[in-house]
């Protein structure tokens, strides 16, 4: 697979793509280590058009999307360099705990379970659902149920994992480790759907004419939203943070960045 190329705009990302490389930091103090380390690392999982991704821009290989501007903005508003941490979704939370990244931004939905080990900044944007069917067969999936006893693809570790073992009990449920192996198998008939948020499906649909957006979703709880997540007892940095998001949501950027983001999301077939 391919992603085409992404020229977001005339905004030149300068992100360096990195693996796992440690952050010192200590409870309370992340902030003043990030300015005298002069970068901020963010950990995302880059397999989550719009919000992040990866993408060829000036025939470089970068990690693009909604969520990279966001983490670019708050770079800039601590005055250091922005580092890209890339990983696997399930392992985007535990790199806080490692000390393997300063920050996490990866479409993260707050929960009442993960406010117990990590804080969280307030919210950026409100979570809607989406089910990517086969084309041909969309007309066979117009609610919940009839998703009974069919195999649904989910990513792994994420809030649409949960909400699809709590809502569709009598289906299999199939987690996985990236978004495009999930897509991949919807296309080739492993399985028969796919759950994921609206604006990433909108993004898969706009480039591949064989899959669609099912009429039926699952439930989101009213107010369920991603967020920024750090290490706990840094409220600091947590202020710095919510000060960029609110500038951000107030003025509509953010909801800019999801909708250029939505017209390059897509893999080549």
């Amino acid at each position: 697979m391919k992603i085409k190329k992404w020229l977001f705009g005339a905004v030149a990302l300068t992100v360096a793509l990195v693996g796992l490389s440690a952050c010192s930091s200590s409870k309370g103090n992340l902030l003043n280590n990030i300015k005298k380390e002069g970068k901020l690392t963010v950990a995302v999982s880059p397999d989550y058009a719009p919000f992040e991704f990866k993408a060829l821009v000036d025939g470089k290989d970068q990690v693009v999307g909604s969520d990279i501007l966001l983490a670019q903005a708050i770079a800039d508003k601590l005055g250091v360099e922005l580092e890209v941490s890339s990983m696997n979704f399930d392992n985007v939370l535990s790199s806080l705990q490692s000390g393997k990244a300063d920050i996490a931004i990866s479409g993260i939905s707050v929960t009442a379970e993960r406010k117990k080990t990590f804080d969280f900044s307030d919210p950026y944007y409100e979570t809607e659902n989406a089910i990517l069917v086969r084309t041909g067969e969309s007309s066979s999936y117009s609610s919940i149920d009839s998703l009974k006893g069919k195999k649904v693809a989910v990513l792994k570790g994420s809030i649409e994992e949960g909400l699809a073992k709590e809502q569709l009990p009598d289906s299999s449920i199939v987690s996985l480790t990236t978004m495009g192996e999930a897509i991949n198998e919807l296309k080739s008939g492993q399985v028969d759907a796919v759950d994921l948020e609206k604006p990433i499906a909108q993004g898969y649909v706009a480039q591949n004419s064989d899959i669609t957006i099912a009429s039926a979703a699952l439930k989101v709880d009213d107010g369920d939203a991603k967020a920024v997540a750090l290490p706990k007892g840094n409220d600091e940095l947590k202020e710095k943070i919510n000060q960029v998001i609110k500038e951000l949501v107030d003025n509509g950027t953010y909801d800019k960045y999801i909708q250029q983001a939505s017209q390059y999301t897509a893999i080549e077939e």
